[in-house]
């Protein structure tokens, strides 16, 4: 018995040590899933951020050539509106371009690049009713949603 009293506090030491040991490494796990936790948290909001700016951008641009391709249609003075929308083309499709770098998601990639193509094809007098604009527009609008919010419903 003499043995089990000096070798006792020593064995219920050494418990008290791996005990420890394992809460501090289970303590280091749980804290670090937390912080990888939250940084998806944070890249996620940074990435809506960014992809809404560039949908709006798209949006102010899809509605301006639009208005003026419609507008166009009509009649009017066609040189000095031609050039006018060929520059708001040119800078609809430069805003394509942020939301196909920033898109996460090829269905966003490609509702983008149909609606932007729409309004084109509407710029060069292709197209004269909006409403021919109204499918490819809401395919973007739901992409748009879809890659901010993924698994969400509307």
């Amino acid at each position: 018995m003499g043995s089990w009293g000096t070798l006792g506090p020593a064995l219920l030491s050494l418990a008290g040590v791996a005990l420890g040991a394992g809460g501090s490494h289970l303590g280091q796990y749980l804290l670090s899933r937390a912080s990888t936790r939250q940084l998806e948290i944070q890249e996620s909001a940074a990435h809506r951020a960014e992809l809404k700016n560039a949908v709006l951008k798209f949006l102010g641009l899809a509605s301006q050539v639009e208005k003026s391709a419609l507008a166009r249609s009509g009649g009017g003075d066609r040189t000095a509106a031609d050039a006018e929308l060929d520059q708001l083309v040119d800078d609809l499709w430069l805003a394509h371009a942020e939301i196909d770098l920033a898109a996460r998601s090829e269905p966003l990639r490609g509702a983008a690049y149909r609606f932007a193509a729409r309004l084109a094809e509407a710029a060069k007098g292709g197209i004269s009713d909006g409403s021919v604009l109204r499918g490819s527009q809401a395919q973007f609008f739901d992409a748009a949603y879809d890659d901010m919010w993924p698994g969400h419903r509307r």
